[in-house]
């Protein structure tokens, strides 16, 4: 997967990028990543997935994020905004 570099990215653009990243890596259909699906209850994810997708989303931004910054995500959405966080530093 691609690193995104460029700032400006849509929400919705970050959305597609995690429904590639969640089915590639966890098998989690498309359909059910929505902005309000809960990681945890929702999607299935453990803490072990969550820190694999933390990982990932480093990978896709090229940047490092620090644990207090994925500390709070909890919904797909959280994760897009985490996303749209870390571009913009």
């Amino acid at each position: 997967m691609s690193t995104i570099l460029a700032s400006g990215i849509s929400d919705e653009d970050i959305l597609s990028r995690l429904k590639d990243m969640l089915h590639e890596t966890f098998e989690i259909e498309p359909t059910r990543v929505k902005p309000d699906a809960h990681l945890f209850t929702d999607l299935e994810l453990d803490s072990i997935d969550a820190v694999d997708l933390a990982i990932q989303v480093q990978d896709m931004t090229g940047m490092r994020i620090k644990p207090e910054d994925f500390k709070s995500v909890r919904t797909v959405g959280d994760v897009v905004a985490t996303v749209q966080t870390l571009l913009l530093r």
